[in-house]
């Protein structure tokens, strides 16, 4: 009998679902690839993606452009084997079992792309920690 690998589910959240969220998860697609599934909700979602977190992935090679943010459902959380919240709170539902952790990082909104890299580069460094702590 041969030993299938589990495929780590990862769901990142934060408010709007706009900018940290949606940079995370392109971070995370670029430097997994198909090993991990990668999610991004928003507990209160804007009608588009941040301007300047587009602009500033974009620099990096990586296109956000088709991401949309999406409402955050309990099916995404109880789904993911990895939690990552950016600013949203209590407003994550908890479910037992679940690896949660809160990332504290500024919020992009209403920034232009040159106070966006900071975070960005930050982001870039998380998820790959992230990365190594999977495998």
């Amino acid at each position: 009998m041969t030993e299938t690998t589990h495929r780590p589910t990862v769901l990142f959240v934060c408010v709007h679902n706009a900018g940290r969220s949606q940079m995370a998860a392109g971070y995370l697609e670029h430097f997994a690839g198909d090993q991990v599934e990668v999610l991004s909700a928003g507990s209160q979602p804007a009608d588009q993606v941040n301007p300047a977190a587009v602009a500033v992935m974009a620099e990096e090679g990586i296109d956000i452009t088709a991401s949309t943010p999406k409402l955050l459902t309990d099916s995404a959380v109880e789904r993911a084997d990895v939690v990552i919240t950016m600013g949203c709170g209590d407003e994550c539902p908890f479910f037992p079992g679940k690896r949660y952790e809160d990332w504290v990082l500024e919020d992009p909104a209403g920034r232009d792309a040159a106070a966006v890299r900071p975070i960005r580069d930050e982001i870039r460094a998380r998820v790959q920690a992230l990365i190594d702590s999977l495998s």
